[in-house]
């Protein structure tokens, strides 16, 4: 008995250490971490190494306490203001997505797999739900420094989808289990109103579990070490409550998370720090048991139409429930078809594919089967293209900030006080003279081992550092100070444009100067005024407007999103970003429109006695090519 206890253990760490490794090979070669640690799964299980391991009920117990930790751990780094801009199209996306692509997946399955209505749907809620995890490590690993609105889009999206998809998983396998074949009007009221329910006690129970947190947090005095455990533990407790009454306990312990994470409390950088690594740990063991529970001798019967579901689910589903979802905000095209492409399956997939298995359903393992396989497409095609992708559709921008040496210190009764330690940087503002600003409070500076006011220091030089105590809302503005200039790609050296503008300044002198064609009520406005407009009301950093022959690009904007700087280009270089016409649904009804437009012109010119129309869209084109009117 001793001995099968130090094996199991010896095994189960091996397993842990070789995924941690594989993240080596991964951040080297940009590949997909998730399939990675599958893989390592796959190798050790019955058709590898030999291990067995087939419970399901444990399976899916493991990997529902795993998903909560990497739930809370999600909504607790996902900052409001990500949330209040991308929370429309996020949320559209998690409720009418998943909803949209459950339907389109589970009827082409009906016909592949020869599933029934039920099971087909089934299937296809379990794959409805995309994987944030791997998706948020490609763009770490490679270097992408994606437009804000498209990350936080993805971001919200990928922490509200997964309750809804388990919801729906789990109704079914109810459904299917009670041999029940109700009426399609009464099944759509009852996933309605068990909806309603099970997401309002979720919500419910998510947002005050995480007032609890925090006013627990900061009335109890623990120790430093002992605090993240406990805040951990509320956090189960949480998801373990809401499940306990009906609701949702992976919504609760989300928004238990968003709560907590956008409070002040008590030692957040120790909670961030400490979190980080549990959520690591959970990826890693939720994938690993996932990998191990799989049969991959089993594969090769249902192989041609669960790879054909797959390659539909990337090429077809999600970017038609992604076009149908976004098209009410008029978000640009290429943003859509990032959002479609990035619709990567993962382990939750795998996971609500083992509930057919918990519910007894016939063709159980089927379904666990052709999920796990189209997770495997998903992670294939689309975890190694996420990069190219997104420099070729124009969403990379240049890093506003170089590197940056910080460490943020926690000091008792710091309420909506920091102290940073920063190390200055060669080249950075600071070591260039820049001056602090007198809200920032600078109180030690280490220099050459030795410690010294800062008011006797004199100009801070590269190498030295500074302690300074500020309020929690300055931080940013002071990395700008300490960080050193971003290294700029020499094919974005002309980003930003030549020119800079003051935005401050009125557009009328723009007129004045380059006469891009301005309206009376444009004139009126300041510079920055005008590109906010243009833009639809909000304006991010790498925005551009092309305005006759100038294009007006942000260099920067504040924390309430005003535009602090602009630059000028006036030859515009902004590439234009070509999409794939299988990721935008509006692409292809454009062409088809185009097409329509062609065919009914060229049957007006082979019918003499019709009358010759020419399209009033097309007639400056022609006028332009021809130099004819």
């Amino acid at each position: 008995m001793e001995h099968a206890i130090y094996l199991v253990t010896l095994v189960g760490a091996a397993l842990v250490v070789a995924a941690a490794f594989s993240s080596l090979i991964a951040f080297r070669f940009g590949a997909p971490l998730l399939l990675l640690f599958l893989c390592i799964g796959l190798a050790t299980g019955t058709d590898g190494l030999g291990i067995q391991f087939d419970n399901a009920r444990l399976a899916y117990f493991a990997g529902s306490l795993a998903l909560a930790v990497i739930l809370f751990d999600s909504g607790f780094g996902t900052p409001l203001n990500a949330l209040r801009q991308a929370a429309g199209p996020a949320l559209s996306l998690a409720t009418i997505g998943v909803l949209l692509t459950t339907g389109l997946f589970g009827g082409v399955a009906h016909y592949l797999l020869d599933l029934s209505w039920l099971e087909s749907f089934l299937l296809g809620a379990a794959v409805a739900s995309t994987d944030a995890a791997a998706v948020f490590f490609l763009l770490r690993a490679g270097e992408i420094n994606l437009r804000e609105r498209v990350r936080s889009t993805l971001e919200v999206e990928s922490g509200t989808n997964d309750p809804i998809a388990i919801f729906l998983t789990i109704s079914l396998v109810e459904i299917i289990a009670a041999n029940a074949s109700p009426e399609a009007r009464v099944l759509v009221t009852d996933l309605v109103l068990g909806f309603l329910l099970n997401m309002g006690l979720g919500a419910i129970v998510g947002i005050f579990g995480g007032l609890a947190i925090v006013r627990l947090v900061d009335r109890l005095n623990l120790d430093h070490g002992l605090l993240p455990i406990f805040v951990l533990t509320l956090s189960l407790m949480v998801f373990a409550a809401a499940g306990a009454i009906g609701g949702s306990g992976f919504l609760a312990v989300y928004l238990a998370g968003l709560v907590a994470g956008n409070s002040d409390i008590r030692a957040v950088t120790i909670l961030k720090r400490f979190q980080d690594g549990m959520s690591w740990l959970a990826q890693i063991i939720m994938f690993l048991i996932l990998g191990l529970f799989a049969t991959p001798s089993q594969f090769p019967a249902i192989l041609l139409p669960a790879v054909l579901l797959g390659l539909f689910l990337i090429f077809v589903a999600r970017p038609i429930a992604v076009w149908l979802c976004l098209m009410p905000f008029r978000l640009p095209r290429p943003e859509v078809a990032f959002v479609s492409w990035v619709g990567l399956r993962g382990a939750v997939s795998i996971l609500l594919a083992i509930t057919p298995l918990l519910g007894g359903l016939e063709n159980g393992r089927l379904i666990f089967n052709t999920a796990f396989i189209v997770v495997l497409v998903s992670l294939v095609i689309q975890g190694w293209t996420v990069g190219p992708l997104a420099r070729r559709l124009g969403l990379i921008v240049p890093a506003r900030l170089g590197p940056l040496d910080k460490v943020e210190l926690e000091l008792p009764g710091s309420a909506h006080h920091e102290l940073l330690a920063y190390r200055v940087a060669p080249g950075s503002p600071v070591a260039r003279g820049e001056r602090i600003p007198r809200w920032a409070r600078p109180s030690l500076v280490l220099r050459d081992g030795r410690s010294m006011r800062f008011q006797d220091m004199g100009r801070l030089a590269a190498g030295d550092h500074v302690y300074i105590f500020v309020p929690d809302r300055y931080p940013a503005l002071l990395d700008k100070l300490f960080a050193s200039r971003a290294v700029v790609d020499p094919e974005d050296a002309d980003f930003f444009g030549a020119f800079a503008v003051d935005p401050a300044r009125s557009a009328a002198e723009l007129e004045a100067a380059y006469a891009p064609g301005l309206t009376e009520e444009e004139r009126k406005l300041t510079v920055g005024d005008l590109v906010t407009a243009r833009l639809g009301g909000h304006a991010e950093y790498a925005d551009r407007v092309l305005i006759g022959p100038i294009e007006l690009i942000v260099r920067d904007v504040d924390d309430k999103g005003r535009i602090t700087g602009l630059g000028l280009s006036l030859e515009p270089t902004a590439p234009v970003a070509r999409v794939p016409v299988f990721l935008s649904a509006g692409e292809i009804a454009d062409r088809i429109a185009a097409f329509a437009r062609n065919w009914r012109k060229r049957n007006k010119k082979l019918d003499p006695e019709a009358p010759v129309d020419v399209d009033a869209d097309a007639r400056p084109v022609v006028e332009k090519a021809t130099g004819e009117g």
